[in-house]
């Protein structure tokens, strides 16, 4: 069972960028910001003004435009649920709906028990918590009658279960800005040794409240005293105006299955998952450690029997902040060695800014998607490269680029990293 390859059959996608794979791949290569000022809540209060925002998109309308392509049952699941349940959890739904659909699955009956549904991130309903703690101080019987429902983060993994009628393991995975990747490494475990049959990877979207991004600029880790006027401006990875990440909505799904039985039934393929690889710095605050994330890429490539030297392309975890930045290229020089110089790298939340829990999810997507068109999209914002950035961060536009292997890192607070490796299937 170990020799199990793992296939990516679906993908789905939902950013300011765009909710559909076409329309986020042009955004990117068009190289447009998705970041302007936040919209959910009144930043009256709140240092930093500026975030991608999704909180105006239509989801109902997005249901909508789902008839006629699911079976009718599950479009009626979805939208009796959508009417219920927080706005997040309806991003996530919708976000697994598509991904299956994007797969091939509602016409190739899998067995319910041995499909898996993953969702990554932990604290995802914040702003819905935060609005019904605000009403329990002012009227205590005015709050949400099913928040003590709503506010888990398992309400996720049960309504994309409901509506997908998947019967297998159910379960979400929180590890910081690393979610995404460690929900994958979760899905591989399961198609490997646990007897799915199919799993659905869900980066959900982050629904931010005030507080938490206020916190965040105290602690100093997002930007909030040169761009809030410019918000486009504001994630510039690699630039030496960088001051911070920029929070973001946005979501992804992935849809893994053993890559032969994929193969066999006719499915599209968009590519092979190698592995994914963990590990932790020992320090829960967020410092990154050039150690342990040269630790992690090094055992990843191990296990997975690739040389460092197969690696064509990073999609880098990037976040534009000072120290982050930096210490992820040397990293990478550790382990690659001379051929780093030879690597592309580029950092997509100079557009998307940071999806956080999602971000693996969502950047995974935008990396296939570059793989399979070899094309990869400019990192933005870059108006001053840092002195200490000797590496080619495609800094100057798309540039056509073969990729046959790519690495996608990501590193999260808490100290926690891992890394993924993925194969086109050309």
């Amino acid at each position: 069972m170990t020799d199990k390859r793992i296939a990516i059959t679906g993908m789905s996608i939902n950013t300011p960028l765009g909710d559909t794979l076409p329309d986020f791949f042009d955004g990117l290569m068009a190289g447009r910001s998705a970041v302007s000022n936040w919209k959910a809540f009144a930043t009256d209060n709140v240092y930093s003004k500026v975030g991608s925002d999704l909180s105006e998109y239509d989801v109902a309308g997005a249901v909508a435009r789902l008839d006629g392509q699911i079976p009718a049952d599950v479009h009626k699941r979805l939208r009796k649920l959508a009417n219920r349940v927080a706005w997040t959890t309806r991003h996530s739904m919708l976000l697994a709906v598509k991904g299956w659909l994007d797969a091939g699955l509602f016409e190739h009956a899998y067995d319910e028990d041995r499909i898996a549904v993953i969702v990554a991130g932990h604290n995802l309903n914040a702003l819905y918590q935060y609005e019904n703690r605000i009403r329990f101080q002012e009227e205590p019987d005015f709050i949400d009658g099913m928040t003590s429902l709503y506010s888990l983060d398992t309400d996720h993994a049960g309504c994309v279960s409901e509506v997908l009628q998947a019967r297998g393991p159910i379960y979400t995975v929180g590890a910081a800005c690393a979610s995404g990747n460690v929900n994958l490494r979760a899905a591989i475990d399961e198609i490997r040794h646990h007897g799915a049959q199919a799993a659905v990877v869900v980066g959900a979207v982050l629904e931010f409240a005030p507080v938490d991004v206020h916190a965040m600029a105290l602690m100093g880790a997002i930007t909030y005293q040169s761009f809030n006027d410019q918000p486009q401006r504001a994630s510039r990875p690699y630039d030496t105006a960088r001051e911070g990440f920029v929070p973001a909505h946005g979501g992804a799904a992935l849809v893994l299955e053993d890559y032969d039985v994929a193969r066999a039934r006719g499915a599209r393929i968009y590519a092979e998952v190698l592995g994914a690889a963990a590990n932790s710095d020992g320090n829960h605050l967020p410092q990154p450690s050039a150690e342990g994330q040269r630790r992690v890429m090094t055992r990843l490539l191990a296990e997975c029997g690739v040389r460092p030297t197969e690696v064509d392309y990073i999609n880098a975890h990037a976040t534009s902040t000072p120290l982050g930045d930096l210490t992820e290229l040397q990293s990478i020089k550790q382990v690659f060695g001379d051929h780093a110089y030879e690597l592309k790298l580029n950092a997509p939340k100079s557009m998307l800014g940071h999806t956080c829990w999602a971000a693996p999810v969502v950047e995974t997507v935008a990396a296939v998607l570059q793989m399979r068109e070899g094309r990869l999209h400019q990192s933005i914002n870059i108006d001053d490269l840092d002195p200490a950035v000797d590496l080619d961060v495609c800094r100057d536009g798309p540039v056509k680029h073969r990729v046959r292997t790519l690495m996608k890192n990501s590193f999260g607070f808490g100290g926690i990293n891992c890394v993924s490796l993925l194969r086109s299937v050309e």
